[in-house]
């Protein structure tokens, strides 16, 4: 029960962890995603956008951390779901590493951009514009199309088991629908993901994770529904 109570906690953490490092990436990466000056403020401002890198990196760390950490309890009431919430957290850390990668390919473009002193603009800007939107396309898959997956999975076996309060997966169940409905209007253009209504429908499942954080951390899982869980057979 003690390693249980451990476990809570440490999946706590990283979901906090996991927050605050993707907020401080998006605003990191400000000066070389946003802006008509992209090409020459990237280069300007490198290490802050490297910086940037290193919190989505942690992101990946924490997300694929909260899955793993999770599994074993998960696995106790469905397997089957448990498993599938690991491989699709994992999709989403690599969806997220590939946004990375291409933050990255475009500060080298943009270092390249400066050096070059009188360079073709028109080339640089082509890539620039490709990497760009390899980066604003697994903004959406990452953070929104899996993340609702994901939340939506663990959410439905906290409220079957009542390992924490019905009313913390209930958040979490409401915002994962909400989130993934927010990344399919983002797909075929009727919303931007930046924007008030992006905002609005990933509230409630961002919220649901610093509730669910705080409540692993303070209480940690029921205990009596966690000792009914690990007595059953394999």
């Amino acid at each position: 029960m003690m390693i249980n109570k451990s476990a809570a906690k440490l999946v706590g953490v990283l979901f906090i962890l996991a927050a605050v490092s993707a907020v401080a990436g998006v605003i990191l990466y400000d000066p070389i995603l946003n802006g008509s000056d992209y090409l020459i403020n990237g280069s300007k401002h490198d290490n802050q956008v490297i910086l940037g890198a290193l919190m989505e990196l942690i992101l990946v760390v924490s997300a694929v951390g909260t899955a793993t950490t999770m599994f074993p309890i998960l696995r106790r009431y469905n397997e089957t779901i448990a498993l599938w919430h690991v491989c699709f957290r994992f999709l989403e850390a690599i969806v997220i590493t590939v946004g990375v990668i291409s933050v990255l390919s475009l500060l080298t473009l943009s270092r390249e951009f400066v050096e070059a002193g009188a360079p073709d603009v028109a080339a640089f800007q082509t890539s620039g514009t490709v990497l760009k939107a390899i980066h604003e396309w697994t903004f959406m898959l990452g953070p929104n199309f899996m993340l609702g997956i994901n939340t939506m999975m663990y959410s439905y076996i906290f409220y079957k088991t009542k390992l924490v309060p019905r009313f913390i997966p209930i958040i979490g169940m409401t915002g994962a629908a909400l989130v993934f409905v927010c990344a399919l209007l983002v797909m075929f253009g009727v919303i931007e993901q930046v924007s008030v209504w992006g905002g609005l429908l990933a509230l409630p499942v961002a919220a649901n994770e610093m509730i669910l954080a705080v409540w692993l951390i303070v209480k940690g899982f029921n205990s009596t529904v966690l000792t009914s869980l690990f007595s059953k057979r394999d």
